[in-house]
């Protein structure tokens, strides 16, 4: 018996990979009727938007709003819910016509309804493209296949009503994404308050899967140590933090029409690929490449069955990702003889015409905000 139990143990401890999550938590389904459903929410918010589309100063208030959607059994649901515009570079007039907003959702009235348990959610919005929208929840789900150290993401239809009849009603694509506090609910953990971090004082496997994420999707908008874009999870079965991306507006495969890439780093597209952090030792690399690998069929399904997305931006992506695996698959040039950048992936014709429709304000507004957090994302 004692045999049995010895070897049950190291049974155990071996098959809890440093991909296992915690699961001493009842399953996030459970907990987070939101975010446990694919499927599309549709659902209306009427306020005064009119005034909430001009609240873009430094720090901007809360309005009353009320939401309303159709319940599974058919039924009209109403919650009083506040709305807030919040943001950097889509907050502003110049870059968004519709900035993203803060959803808060009044916990006790919520309880019996799909926001329970749910308090301050983000609202993505439609900004000035639509299918931005999708494309960047997308990114989202690619990201949860690796990792539940992942926010949640839900695709919503909105409705836009102004109270005041002064806006005509728009219906759009948007993303409620999960709270900080539920995610480290969720994984059994903490945010993490240290003021200076680096890459390599973060948990290995899981920086070195989010790096080579953010190559995956051609994203040099972020930083872990600034956490620009990255919030820090501690969790009491590992050493160290867990870096957990989140805004992929700027990706290369979101495809954003005022989307520019990092400056100083040698690329003029965000369409190009860089490798952005530690030269880790080649096993510990090909570990990481082989959970890319596993999935491998997850991600092209993500975009290749998804109604959602333009049939030419889906043959873009596809041949995007066809890339992606042609590198890890021979990674040398990229990641195993430290050199940072890979071979130019030139942006399709079509996407140039695209960009160069986009308005000057916003080139120039969105080159300053590179150029002031540019010194942030560029050091490890």
């Amino acid at each position: 018996m004692r045999f049995l139990r010895v070897f049950l143990l190291l049974v155990l401890a071996v098959t809890a990979g440093a991909y296992a999550q915690n699961t001493s938590l009842p399953d996030s389904t459970r907990r987070n009727v939101l975010f446990s459903s694919d499927s599309v929410l549709a659902f209306t918010l009427t306020a005064s938007f009119q005034r909430i589309l001009k609240d873009r100063g430094d720090t901007t208030m809360a309005h009353s709003a009320q939401l309303n959607y159709h319940s599974t059994q058919g039924e009209t649901v109403t919650l009083p819910v506040k709305l807030q515009v919040r943001g950097n570079f889509r907050k502003l007039w110049n870059n968004c016509s519709f900035p993203p907003l803060y959803l808060n959702v009044p916990k006790k009235k919520a309880s019996q309804t799909v926001f329970a348990n749910q308090n301050k959610l983000k609202l993505v919005t439609h900004c000035e493209g639509e299918e931005y929208v999708v494309r960047e929840y997308l990114v989202y789900r690619l990201y949860n296949l690796l990792t539940d150290y992942s926010f949640r993401a839900r695709l919503c239809r909105v409705s836009y009503v102004d109270s005041a009849g002064k806006r005509p009603t728009e219906t759009r694509w948007g993303v409620l994404l999960e709270d900080e506090s539920s995610l480290m609910k969720r994984n059994g953990g903490l945010p993490n308050q240290l003021r200076q971090v680096s890459m390599a004082s973060m948990d290995s496997l899981h920086m070195a899967t989010l790096a080579v994420f953010e190559y995956l999707i051609g994203n040099t908008d972020w930083s872990v140590p600034y956490r620009h874009n990255i919030r820090l999870l501690t969790l009491p079965t590992l050493k160290n933090p867990v870096p957990v991306p989140y805004d992929f507006d700027q990706a290369g495969i979101v495809e954003a029409f005022y989307a520019l890439p990092s400056e100083n780093i040698g690329i003029t597209s965000v369409r190009e690929r860089v490798y952005r952090s530690i030269a880790y030792p080649s096993a510990f690399f090909h570990r990481v490449f082989d959970r890319f690998n596993q999935l491998k069929p997850q991600v092209y399904a993500l975009y290749s069955n998804n109604p959602h997305l333009d049939s030419a931006y889906v043959k873009r992506t596809l041949k995007y990702f066809d890339e992606f695996y042609a590198v890890i698959n021979n990674p040398v040039k990229v990641f195993l003889g430290r050199v940072q950048r890979s071979e130019v992936i030139k942006k399709p014709k079509a996407l140039l015409a695209v960009q160069k429709k986009s308005t000057p304000k916003a080139t120039a507004t969105k080159s300053a905000t590179k150029k002031s957090i540019v010194k942030k994302v560029g050091q490890s």
